[in-house]
């Protein structure tokens, strides 16, 4: 080595160099011996601007491939300090002071990484890639804060600045991620002018195809997600199919690798195959809130498959809360269609994705609370229902997801009969006929079926079928079958208790149908047992006992699943209610609950 000094000191650096980047790329790579000829290269006293480079290499290396964040912070420190001094050395400058911000950041230094980061952007406004890259991550950074103003404000900037430096793809990038924050923050009146504002930025914009195509997806996706939010399934339609055909596009289209000629322009919202998981969630969202649960089930199997094989390339945190999401919206549709055992083992699993990550557990406690609310309420544990309901309103600030809690509540309360104050004081709060707290077309009209169940099991019929008459009307309008098809049936009931067989038959045999296609299995029960009796009632032995039948195949396939869910260790979990997920689930002998009737 001592020789190489009399050389050149280009020669010497760009062999250490080699040999480095030779050991950092074998396979597998040579961690190790990569450091020790990056750390030779401070041996021969190098210029200032390769003593930076250096730095940054070596703060890189150890940050991404060993756990040696403390030395990587020092040499990253380093490299941001000295390469301030240096004239035109921006790429070393700006990739230090993002480095060393991710790496703040992940040791919970965020009010290190925030100044750093400031002042990073305001010296970078002669280099349009970095300096839009640089407000983008602060911006990230304060969204994990949960501080959406302020990340709203760092993106407003970026569009601007895009505008300015002639990059409409990047300002179409800023306006979209600041489009998705405020529907985050719920501010419908700011994101209607913003969202018209990115179409057309969108279709007028001529460029790189892929690039196109993959801003109208994220435009898309937020029409998609903004519709079913405001509970709108059959608006959405038209958006989700142009949706899917954009991700068809996509999927035929090959990367280009023409770099395009404004710096600016050097970004992407996602890789094309994270979008098509991403496609596929929504589809899955839609078809869960139509009670299409059928499709539900197999564009989750295809999007779990897909996102299987990326996280074993790909470690992005972005991949498993694509996975919870789509575990949650599965989760939902099997306790529906009558497989709690499976629906439980998912719930462990999201668990367990939840103990990987803080951050994915504290964005989706209030989820799994309630996901286990509704467990409990399948297999008729009522106390452990409410204990778990409670405490998913008590780690959720969003408002639709505190609606849909305080409706299952609702729901507790009126099965258990006995708890009349508590639950007046949950109706006040969801009250369909005025202030009703979100503008969900689809809770507000489950909160009109809640009002009518309590009715019917009050005696006050007449009020039952009104409010029954409104969830139909609004379920029927905006294609929400399941709604259809618990109001169908629960009308069907009410004109059977008074009496009318006719106008009982006429509602419980729509329902029927409604449910066997969804499938729900509760409702099929129901229907089977209402048209067991009306038939009965009736005189008509026949149907009588072929509906007697079917309601014998549904009652038998629910005290199977109920018994089988019961006997699984995951059964515990219905008593979690504090902190982390539980990492070792004890098993218990059989179950402890019995399954009474689900009428």
């Amino acid at each position: 080595m001592m020789a190489a000094g009399t050389e050149a000191p280009d020669s010497w650096y760009l062999a250490l160099l080699g040999f480095a980047e030779h050991f950092r790329t074998s396979s597998p790579p040579k961690i190790r011996l990569c450091v020790h000829c990056l750390q030779a290269v401070f041996q021969f006293k190098p210029p200032q601007r390769v003593e930076a480079r250096t730095h940054l290499q070596l703060g890189s290396v150890l940050y991404h491939h060993t756990k040696n964040s403390e030395l990587a912070r020092t040499h990253l420190e380093k490299a941001w300090f000295i390469s301030q001094q240096i004239a035109q050395f921006e790429d070393v400058k700006f990739e230090a002071a993002s480095l060393l911000s991710e790496l703040y950041c992940q040791q919970n230094l965020v009010d290190s990484a925030k100044p750093l980061l400031r002042k990073a952007i305001q010296i970078s406004q002669q280099t349009p890639y970095w300096h839009c890259r640089l407000l983008f991550q602060l911006a990230q950074l304060h969204t994990l804060e949960k501080d959406l103003v302020s990340a709203c404000d760092l993106l407003g900037v970026g569009a601007e600045y895009a505008r300015v430096v002639g990059s409409e793809y990047t300002r179409a990038l800023f306006l979209l991620s600041k489009g998705m924050l405020l529907l985050m923050e719920r501010k419908l009146q700011e994101v209607h002018p913003l969202l018209t504002l990115c179409g057309q930025i969108v279709e007028t914009w001529q460029g790189n195809p892929i690039q196109k195509e993959s801003l109208r997806v994220f435009f898309l996706v937020l029409q998609v997600t903004h519709y079913l939010d405001a509970g709108q399934v059959k608006s959405v339609k038209p958006c989700l199919k142009q949706l899917q055909q954009c991700i068809q596009t996509i999927s035929t289209l090959h990367d280009d690798e023409i770099l395009p000629s404004n710096s600016a322009d050097l970004f992407h919202w996602l890789p094309k195959e994270h979008m098509c998981v991403l496609v596929y969630l929504v589809t899955v969202m839609h078809s869960m809130q139509a009670g299409y649960l059928e499709k539900a089930q197999k564009y989750t199997d295809k999007a779990l498959m897909q996102l299987e094989k990326l996280k074993m390339l790909d470690c992005s945190p972005i991949l498993s809360s694509f996975q919870v999401i789509l575990l949650e919206h599965i989760i939902m549709c099997r306790l529906v269609t009558g497989h709690k055992a499976t629906a439980l083992q998912e719930i462990s699993q999201v668990c367990q994705l939840c103990q990987q990550s803080p951050r994915l557990f504290s964005n989706h406690a209030a989820q799994l609370h309630t996901l286990l609310g509704l467990y409990c309420i399948s297999v008729n544990c009522m106390d452990n229902a409410e204990a778990q309901f409670t405490t998913a309103l008590r780690l959720t600030s969003h408002q639709e997801l505190w609606t849909f809690i305080v409706t299952n509540l609702a729901s507790v309360y009126i099965r258990e009969g006995n708890r009349h104050q508590e639950l007046y004081n949950l109706l006040e709060r969801i009250n369909p006929d005025q202030n009703f707290p979100v503008s969900s077309h689809c809770l507000r009209a489950a909160a009109f079926y809640i009002r009518g169940l309590l009715s019917f099991f009050q005696g006050r019929y007449n009020e039952a079928k009104r409010f029954l008459r409104e969830t139909l009307k609004m379920s029927n309008a905006e294609d929400l079958n399941r709604l259809t098809a618990c109001s169908l049936v629960l009308l069907g009931h009410i004109f059977y208790v008074l009496g009318n067989h006719r106008e009982s038959n006429n509602m419980v045999v729509p329902a029927m149908q409604l449910a066997s296609k969804i499938p729900d299995m509760s409702v099929q029960l129901w229907s089977s047992a209402l048209l067991k009796d009306l038939n009965k009632a009736c005189g008509n032995s026949m149907d009588a006992h072929e509906a007697a039948q079917m309601h014998q195949n549904f009652s038998q396939q629910l005290l199977q699943d109920h018994i089988a869910a019961c006997s699984l260790p995951e059964h515990n979990l219905i008593s979690w209610t504090e902190g982390p997920p539980p990492v070792q689930i004890q098993a218990q002998n059989g179950p402890t609950t019995s399954l009474a009737s689900l009428l």
